[in-house]
């Protein structure tokens, strides 16, 4: 069964031309020309959302932070489509959970190798999730006082939940199974993000910035090695 997908752009024209062109593809698309009338909608019979950010009273970043907290479309795909195409607002909407980010003007055949890519990998996480409920729970990942509930997806310091973003628990995750070891940015990016998405340095250094100011006392085992990348190193 092919995905369904959302459209929510304020501009007709734009989701006219996007939904022609993903049905021609074989895809299912619908149309919403605002948050607020996307947010009327069942949500979670989609399997991807294309979402402007200029919108109206409420803005495609206000959109993506309101699903994201709630349990039937939290996990759901996001590409933002958007004319803002400064690093500033590609960071703030990967950091916001988004899982890509097209910059209008747009090519169609862009927007749809990114739908296709964006989809497959949700495919893969999908089906390594429904093993992993079929299988025994994974080991939680400790480190002294630190420790990831890897079936809850938590992360506890000193018996406390962190309130770690889902790009920070997974860099944390891959530091944890990965100690001792300088890493690049780009074997980071392949690791935690999929080698599909298009993920800037800034991007990186922003994340694991943020992570080490809610590590605390560990947040000098995240060291940085200049021109090579990061690693999670057990004594410094």
């Amino acid at each position: 069964m092919q995905a369904k997908i959302l459209l929510i752009d304020d501009e007709e024209a734009v989701c006219e031309i996007l939904k022609y062109n993903l049905e021609k593809e074989g895809y299912e698309a619908d149309t919403a020309y605002s948050a607020e009338e996307a947010l009327e909608m069942d949500l979670k019979q989609y399997d991807l959302f294309i979402v402007d950010i200029m919108m109206g009273d409420m803005s495609g970043f206000d959109f993506a932070k309101r699903i994201r907290n709630v349990t039937a479309t939290q996990n759901t795909p996001i590409i933002f489509c958007s004319a803002l195409n400064e690093e500033d607002e590609k960071v703030m909407g990967l950091n916001i959970g988004a899982d890509d980010y097209v910059t209008k003007p747009f090519s169609i055949g862009e927007v749809l190798a990114r739908v296709r890519a964006v989809l497959r990998r949700a495919a893969a996480q999908a089906q390594t999730t429904y093993n992993l409920a079929e299988s025994d729970y994974e080991q939680d990942l400790t480190f002294k006082t630190l420790r990831i509930d890897r079936n809850e997806k938590i992360s506890y310091m000193d018996g406390e939940p962190l309130q770690l973003t889902r790009t920070e628990f997974e860099i944390l995750e891959f530091f944890l199974t990965h100690r001792n070891r300088i890493y690049s940015r780009q074997e980071i990016i392949s690791n935690v993000w999929g080698g599909d998405v298009v993920v800037t340095n800034r991007t990186i250094d922003t994340n694991i910035t943020r992570l080490r100011k809610k590590l605390g006392e560990y947040s000098n085992n995240i060291v940085t090695r200049q021109g090579f990348g990061y690693g999670f190193k057990e004594t410094f």
